[in-house]
């Protein structure tokens, strides 16, 4: 099958476009700088130049193909609102599709996003449910939450160097999810007919709070970990500083999303209509304390092998 991943520079969008490769699918990624994403032609994508704001570079991208994968997002670097990149760039994608004759999207979207609207990020997703679910197109919605390759930086990290781990609001248990598991929801999607034009949860096996991950982070590096808690009124004001430049605009909004992540609601949901929708193993899904141990262990053995590289040099370094 001929598919057009969008966002396939990000964390997941990358994940996303190996595994189609890995499934026998001709992968075409829509990139704002090709310079940039030549490691997804050394993948064996093929790249078009485009972006979500000019409706003429999505129609040649859409040429040819036969469905859509769509996980871009507007990135915290990018000025504006994201409502101009993430809802505009939307309404303009799909509306290529439609010209196009490409009816097969899959979305990837977020858990409870209806319940959020005064969030701007979870506002566009679940206004851009709305748009799928009123379209003729032959979409899949999946309702992620969160991604374990975000706490390497938050958490795994800070522990093993010793520094903060910054958290802010309230524990709220969340159900992270690998980045390569849910590509492998995303792929399947293109060939299980009984998924379309339906929404399904996509979230891991276990919801944690931070204080659980952090006392993970703990037992696999045998540290202390330093943890400050960020006062609610400091994030406040923050946000209200942020959102009076329009260059940081976008920063303001992420700022907002705190309300969902600290808000202390549980982000979770039962996956076992989406594992039998997929034809998926629940048992082949990442746990977070395989990850996070993987990575350490990975860590851990380039240290050592640095330290032992290091005392050879010294040595040859001595007069005797």
């Amino acid at each position: 099958m001929q598919v057009l991943v969008v966002g396939a520079t990000g964390t997941l969008g990358r994940q996303i476009a190996r595994r189609a490769l890995d499934a026998g699918h001709q992968v075409r990624c829509v990139v704002r700088s090709p310079r940039k994403a030549a490691f997804l032609q050394e993948w064996g994508c093929e790249l078009t130049r485009g972006d979500l704001l000019e409706p003429d570079s999505l129609d040649y991208a859409l040429e040819g193909q036969e469905a859509v994968i769509d996980a871009a997002t507007a990135r915290a670097t990018d000025p504006g609102s994201a409502y101009e990149i993430d809802w505009t760039g939307k309404q303009n994608l799909f509306a290529a599709c439609s010209r196009a004759g490409v009816r097969r999207v899959v979305f990837v979207s977020l858990l409870d996003a209806a319940k959020h609207r005064d969030v701007p990020l979870m506002d566009i997703k679940a206004c851009t449910e709305e748009w799928l679910q009123a379209s003729d197109l032959d979409y899949t919605i999946l309702r992620g939450v969160a991604f374990m390759q975000g706490l390497i930086s938050q958490f795994a990290i800070p522990v093993l160097e010793g520094q903060t781990v910054w958290v802010s609001g309230s524990p709220t248990p969340i159900a992270y999810m690998n980045t390569q598991d849910m590509a492998r929801f995303a792929v399947a999607a293109l060939e299980c007919p009984q998924t379309v034009r339906r929404a399904f949860p996509v979230v891991g096996p276990r919801a944690w709070t931070t204080g659980e991950i952090t006392q993970l982070c703990e037992r696999c590096t045998g540290k202390d970990a330093r943890v400050f808690r960020v006062p609610p009124f400091l994030l406040q004001l923050m946000r209200g500083l942020t959102s009076f430049f329009e260059a940081s605009l976008n920063v303001a909004e992420r700022l907002a999303f705190e309300a969902v992540t600290g808000g202390g609601v549980r982000l979770d949901a039962p996956m076992e209509e989406s594992y039998e929708a997929f034809g998926l193993d629940p048992a082949e899904t990442t746990t977070l304390e395989s990850y996070l141990k993987e990575y350490y262990d990975t860590i851990l053995k380039r240290l050592r092998e640095m330290e032992a590289d290091l005392d050879k040099d010294a040595k040859k370094k001595l007069p005797f």
